[in-house]
């Protein structure tokens, strides 16, 4: 049968839902994504499997920060840093751009987004930065990631936001820094700022928790959400002095819990946390601070410190099988309980921020 033939011949079969679609088995099931830049100052999206192995490396056409993994087909959007504006759309098996974000005028993006739990609509974290306000961008996969709704995010400066399980509800880390790009990366309400976590469901505010007013210089940032709902979340102090607290939980209608830590503790993360991660069953969280060179690991049920890891410019961080895996800005991914001789090195890697889980 020729070529041209044949294609036609198997997209009727597809077309007509006789030929399996394609899924994340067809890139080798990777068990996270990251992005990372080169030596030679290139950038790239990876594909990294449960045994940290290293099975695909797409080309970025700049520095990408988080990236979102379709729930069932093998497709990723990787997302520029702040101030950004674009998203780049990669079929992760031919290593394609299948299509490009551009964040309308008068936005940016904040390096984040989640996919509806059918994969249907995609959701960005935005930056209205002339009303200084946070809003989220609504864009239709079908359609070919066409922008069809914009939501307010809840609050100022939105960063990383998540999906609750089982459902389309999303929780938004509001980290109260209001920025604007004529100023780069300057934070321009340090004084005022309100940072909060909001819970949206199609576009309805249907919760909000904040900070009390003493840490209102908290700004929370990332977030990691348990198979039970439990939200654990991250932040980044903009105060003196060590923060009160760097870690906290939420569910959904209560009230924030935060872990507390004497300020020895406190004072290796340096008021910065990177990336968080929760166990599935919520037993326990960890997080990075790359400044800092540290991961610490809490225990949820007493919200204490259990252990502190040096490990250099710690970055990304996720939930494994049955451990934290991270990632480091020197080139290394490895578990938490994991002998050094288990730790893999790859110098022509440097990760960045964040792992991102593919469930």
């Amino acid at each position: 049968m020729a070529t041209t033939g044949r294609r036609q011949f198997l997209g009727g079969l597809l077309a007509a839902g006789l030929l399996p679609k394609p899924t994340w088995a067809d890139v080798g099931t990777p068990a996270f994504l990251a992005a990372a830049a080169t030596p030679n100052g290139r950038f790239a999206l990876c594909g990294i499997d449960a045994a940290l192995n290293l099975l695909f490396k797409l080309p970025l056409p700049a520095r990408g920060h988080a990236a979102a993994g379709h729930p069932i087909r093998p497709e990723a959007v990787a997302f520029a840093r702040r101030p950004g504006t674009f998203a780049i759309v990669i079929d992760c098996r031919s290593g394609q751009e299948t299509a490009r974000l551009q964040s309308p005028d008068g936005r940016h993006f904040y390096g984040h987004g989640v996919f509806s739990a059918d994969g249907s609509m995609l959701y960005t974290t935005e930056n209205n930065f002339e009303a200084g306000r946070g809003c989220i961008g609504v864009w239709d996969v079908a359609n070919g990631y066409k922008r069809i709704s914009e939501w307010d995010s809840g609050g100022v400066g939105p960063h990383e936001l998540r999906r609750l399980p089982l459902s389309d509800i999303l929780v938004v880390a509001n980290g109260g820094i209001d920025t604007h790009p004529d100023s780069g990366r300057s934070k321009l309400n340090i004084a005022t700022m309100q940072p909060n976590l909001s819970y949206i469901d199609q576009g309805r505010l249907i919760d909000r928790a904040e900070l009390p007013p003493e840490m209102h210089k908290n700004s929370i940032r990332h977030l990691a959400v348990s198979t039970h709902g439990i939200i654990a979340f991250g932040m980044q102090w903009q105060g003196g002095n060590p923060a009160p607290a760097m870690v906290g939980t939420h569910r959904l209608n209560s009230d924030i819990r935060l872990i507390q830590a004497p300020a020895s503790e406190q004072r290796p993360l340096q008021g910065y946390i990177g990336s968080i991660a929760i166990a599935d069953d919520g037993s326990e969280i960890a997080v990075t601070s790359p400044p800092g060179g540290v991961v610490q690991r809490y225990d949820t049920k007493n919200a204490t410190l259990r252990d502190t890891k040096l490990i250099k410019d710690a970055s990304g961080i996720a939930t494994g099988q049955d451990d934290f895996v991270i990632s480091s800005g020197t080139g290394l991914l490895t578990r938490l309980n994991a002998p050094s001789k288990q730790e893999i090195a790859n110098r022509e890697l440097i990760w960045d921020n964040h792992l991102v889980r593919l469930v």
